[in-house]
């Protein structure tokens, strides 16, 4: 079988076998059982929560991606997520980040400042509704043109196109990431990381911070991200006042993305902790609130007490808590299929695997792209298609189709 075709319990098998490890000693390493580590291994158990993955992957010495077999591809360009715009945007991220780089673009006018600040919001609504294909489309042209405005050190305006930058960057980072291209991920938060170090801002040190937590988290480098999360937040106090509304919206974003840490380190009562500094900060803010694309704002904070009790393995918390999400209040159609998940992995730990194929399904309408690159969801589907537990076996099986799962 070839890698692509592997499942994770697979992929974990042969990282267990190369360690020489059996799998009673890999199941004393993680704390579990051999009959767990059996069930993973055959595929009759799902893992549905990125703390479980990253503590295997910890224990085994590999990175996440060795095991969730990212990047997957699709027969379609539209299914394919923005592959095929991956070496363009690589480029252009090399080109911002290396010394000189504006100088192998070549002797040419970058488009006007304006109208690349237009361009980036039409693009950020496009990562929004996680429409990677037509972001993958602009997003490389958009960050190649800001690379000769910030290269321009007579420039007046630099300290803006900085800015931009990191919001152009911030739109790769994401997109590296969904498509499992963490190196590139990588660089796009460094030249994010420069850019705030240029301008010094609070604002955007704390927005470059912020991207950071999320890398880490795709990474599964769950105690830097939480480090990170929690210098920036006592940076960022020393700032706040009546009058910085987008720095507490981002000090809010910060508390987050360290309750998300937390939780997967299973400290259940600091995850929560900073889930409700969180809501309190988000009680003080508008109710649409999207400062730096963090969408920070009540609904939100509730799709993260949602997650917080998944990765903490508590699914009764999952449904409890997914049924006060006023979704549709939301603008963002990857918060709101992120939130169909995370919903789908609690009813299938409870048993009501009818409820979950629903809440996929209306994931995967929201929005597909982000739906079928995620690893827990292909898990999550893998398991559904052999399970006799559930009457929707058609329709499981149309969305294996749809991932490539059915082969």
């Amino acid at each position: 079988m070839s890698g692509e075709q592997m499942t994770m319990g697979q992929r974990i098998a042969r990282a267990r076998r190369r360690k020489n490890w059996d799998q009673e000693t890999f199941a004393a390493a993680i704390n579990r059982s051999p009959s767990w580590v059996s069930k993973v291994e055959n595929g009759r158990l799902p893992l549905d929560r990125q703390s479980v993955i990253a503590r295997v992957a910890e224990a085994l010495g590999v990175e996440v991606g060795e095991l969730t077999g990212q990047p997957y591809r699709h027969e379609t360009a539209e299914l394919d997520s923005g592959h095929a715009s991956v070496p363009g945007l690589r480029l252009a991220l090399q080109q911002a980040t290396m010394p000189g780089g504006a100088a192998l673009i070549g002797p040419r006018e970058p488009a006007p400042l304006d109208d690349l600040s237009e361009r980036l919001k039409s693009a950020e609504a496009l990562r929004q509704d996680a429409r990677f294909t037509a972001l993958g489309d602009v997003l490389p042209g958009i960050i190649t043109d800001l690379v000769l405005h910030t290269s321009d050190r007579t420039s007046s305006r630099r300290d803006e196109a900085e800015g931009l930058m990191l919001r152009a960057c911030h739109m790769a980072r994401v997109t590296a990431n969904l498509l499992g291209h963490h190196d590139l991920g990588w660089t796009a938060v460094q030249r994010e990381l420069l850019a705030a170090q240029h301008v010094g801002s609070p604002e955007l040190v704390a927005a470059a911070a912020w991207d950071l937590c999320g890398v880490w988290l795709h990474e599964a480098s769950l105690e830097p991200a939480r480090d990170v999360a929690l210098a920036a937040i006592d940076q960022l106090e020393t700032h706040l006042t009546d009058d910085t509304p987008d720095l507490l919206a981002l000090w809010g974003a910060l508390h987050l993305r360290a309750a998300v840490a937390h939780s997967r380190l299973w400290r259940k009562t600091d995850a929560e902790t900073h889930l409700d500094e969180a809501v309190q900060a988000a009680r003080r803010l508008p109710a649409y609130g999207n400062v730096f694309q963090t969408q920070f704002n009540l609904v939100n904070t509730a799709i993260h007490a949602v997650e917080i009790s998944l990765e903490l393995g508590r699914p009764r918390d999952v449904t409890n808590r997914s049924e006060l999400v006023a979704i549709g209040d939301i603008d963002s159609r990857e918060r709101q299929a992120h939130y169909w998940t995370c919903t789908a992995a609690g009813l299938a730990m409870n048993n009501k695997e009818d409820k979950a194929v629903d809440a996929l399904l209306q994931a995967d309408r929201t929005a597909p792209q982000h739906v079928r690159n995620r690893p827990l969801v292909r898990n999550l589907v893998r398991d559904l298609l052999t399970s006799p537990s559930h009457t929707r076996h058609r329709d499981v099986r149309a969305l294996a189709t749809k991932m490539s799962l059915d082969t």
